[in-house]
């Protein structure tokens, strides 16, 4: 599910008319602007090592070891993903230029590796462990497993029990106490916790459970989905032929001119909001099939806070689903 921070860094505007040379000497043009700051604060002393390392570079206290690359390209590319730092280059820029480019941009490199390794530790620390009692996210709430065999509960089958203050709260809904309780309380609600029992003995294997889960979650996708879409297609001014769900690890939907929509099922992990955004995103691609400022003012037509329900998705990563 992790998408690459990119930095491609320009590094010729080619030879001087007046000086010819038998080849461009490399500069770097543009890239990042960020506040220098000493090497030693920023990366601590590691080692960062790609699995696919071919070279590796000291950069201030830091050992980083990463994958190379050449290839018929006029840049020199750093990309730092999950496995760590990439680099490619053309074919005639020396190694000697590329290490002084990652020299140039260790403050950058370090930022990024930091932050790539925090963003790990804290999808490690979610993954999702497949046992009786389980916790995860659902509708931007806290969905809990529960494994029964009971006779009450058919074998393989799922019973979705809605948190008890959620139950409260639809109730006090219609009530005319309802506002002096929530002004006297002037707190914030703990985070709802709803229940899922699945028809599994409590011996049940991982694997079994998280099928069951992963069945239960695309069906209450599928149904959220065709809500969402009924909502605003009107609202846009288009009309969707199906929606189908997709597993994609990068993606969160797309569309095609004929009316067909695919929504990653997972967005289920999320808020509502979330999922709105997304869906008048693929929605509002029937109009315009592009990334175009005329295609953002179309999303923006009927979400004008789209970038921050958008921000989300790049910024709360959900758990590993294995």
């Amino acid at each position: 599910m992790s998408r690459f921070l990119q930095l491609v860094l320009d590094m010729f505007d080619g030879a001087s008319p007046a000086k010819p040379s038998p080849r461009p000497k490399p500069r770097v043009l543009h890239g990042p602007h960020q506040p220098s700051e000493p090497l030693g604060q920023v990366l601590p002393k590691a080692l960062y090592t790609h699995p696919r390392a071919t070279r590796r570079i000291q950069l201030g206290s830091a050992d980083v070891a990463y994958a190379f690359r050449r290839g018929k390209r006029r840049t020199i590319g750093m990309a730092i993903g999950p496995d760590g730092l990439e680099v490619s280059a053309p074919r005639w820029v020396t190694v000697g230029e590329v290490e002084s480019a990652l020299r140039e941009k260790s403050d950058w490199i370090a930022r990024k590796l930091i932050e790539m390794q925090e963003r790990q530790q804290q999808l490690g620390a979610a993954r999702i462990e497949w046992a009786d009692g389980v916790v995860l996210p659902y509708l931007g709430e806290q969905l809990q497993v529960v494994l029964d065999s009971s006779s009450a509960l058919k074998k393989n089958s799922a019973q979705f029990e809605p948190s008890p203050l959620q139950q409260v709260d639809q109730a006090l809904t219609h009530s005319p106490i309802a506002d002096v309780i929530t002004e006297e309380a002037g707190q914030i609600s703990p985070p709802l916790r709803h229940t899922l029992r699945l028809g599994l003995p409590l011996n049940a294997e991982a694997p079994q459970i998280r099928d069951a889960v992963q069945a239960w979650l695309m069906r209450q996708a599928k149904a959220l989905f065709v809500e969402r879409l009924n909502h605003f297609a009107p609202q846009l001014g288009v009309q969707w032929q199906r929606v189908s769900l997709s597993s994609a690890a990068t993606r969160w939907g797309s569309a095609s001119a004929n009316g067909a929509i695919r929504l990653n099922w997972r967005l289920v992990h999320h808020k509502r909001d979330v999922i709105d955004y997304v869906v008048a995103h693929e929605l509002s691609h029937l109009r315009v099939m592009d990334h175009s400022p005329r295609f953002w003012e179309t999303v923006q037509s009927v979400m004008p806070d789209y970038a921050q329900r958008r921000r989300v998705l790049k910024d709360e990563p959900l758990p590993p689903w294995s």
